[in-house]
């Protein structure tokens, strides 16, 4: 019965952990995005994220967006340095057309920084890229 169920493939969907300077608060920040960079609207998106490692656990975030339009991007939160010394988990799922596509992205501990920043697709601001 397993072997009958059919899980697309997740293409063209990724997550980017981006560093990006606050002109509220003339500060730089972390931000986590969602892009879309298919030809299609993504619909009913949830992504689900957390932090963890064998010691530490954070809470779990939740976020919906009704509709991801083609070729865009939408944050999703703001992330404190703090929680790049674990692992950082994004679930994500969403409608294209009738079917369902679900990934998980994740963020190893330690490989979000400065060092290794590149240029985003879409957002057009350096960051770290996950897809």
């Amino acid at each position: 019965m397993k072997k009958d169920v059919l899980i697309p493939e997740v293409k063209g969907v990724s997550i980017a952990v981006v560093h990006e300077y606050n002109n509220t608060y003339n500060s730089y920040d972390w931000n986590a995005y969602i892009l879309n960079e298919k030809s299609v609207d993504l619909e009913m998106v949830i992504i689900v994220t957390k932090g963890y490692s064998e010691a530490k656990k954070t809470a779990t975030f939740r976020k919906k967006i009704d509709i991801l339009p083609a070729k865009s991007f939408a944050k999703i939160e703001m992330l404190i340095e703090d929680l790049f010394s674990i692992n950082n988990l994004f679930n994500v799922s969403f409608f294209e057309g009738n079917t369902l596509y679900e990934k998980s992205f994740e963020f190893k501990k330690n490989t979000i920084h400065e060092k290794v920043l590149q240029q985003i697709p879409l957002i057009n601001l350096k960051g770290v890229l996950k897809a």
